[in-house]
């Protein structure tokens, strides 16, 4: 069985490497941590090939009280870690590394593993949205977003799926 890849914090040992400007992908604000949930905290795939956005947005949902299961940088990587980890759902970036991209991985994750998205890009026109429609995804935020449009498309997406399971 092959290893987790390392989360986004421990790719660069914790810190940022010289002359690496963050990107201005999360605005901080005051928003607080998930709601109380009865089945631990929800668990939570990350696909996003660029490392400051994936490094942002972890620390964002593990300081929400997530657990990010790992961070995929590949549709292929995403499948796998997914089929491992088993989480609840996934925050995908429609543009990634390798030759398919997070639309193809939310139809493979939807059609073979039931496994929804929230999808997360600045790609998001018509003919995007179209064709990851049949992937099902449970919302659709625009980069840059903020933490607060985050944690809520988060909370509603559980909370749809929660009420999909009754």
């Amino acid at each position: 069985m092959a290893a987790s890849p390392p989360h986004a914090s421990q790719r660069l040992g914790g810190r940022l490497q010289p002359g690496l400007a963050p990107s201005p992908i999360l605005v901080q604000d005051d928003h607080h941590g998930p709601s109380s949930e009865t089945d631990g905290p929800p668990r939570i795939l990350l696909v996003e090939d660029d490392f400051l956005i994936a490094m942002q947005v972890e620390a964002t949902l593990t300081d929400a009280g997530y657990i990010v299961v790992g961070v995929a940088a590949s549709a292929d990587e995403a499948v796998e870690l997914a089929v491992l980890h088993r989480p609840a759902l996934a925050i995908m970036d429609v543009r990634l590394a390798g030759p398919r991209d997070g639309i193809d991985a939310a139809l493979e994750l939807y059609r073979d593993h039931g496994l929804r998205c929230i999808f997360a890009s600045a790609h998001a026109d018509k003919q995007v949205t179209d064709r990851a429609s049949p992937a099902h995804p449970l919302s659709w935020l625009r980069k840059p977003y903020t933490t607060t449009s985050l944690i809520d498309a988060i909370r509603q997406a559980l909370e749809e799926l929660k009420q999909q399971r009754n």
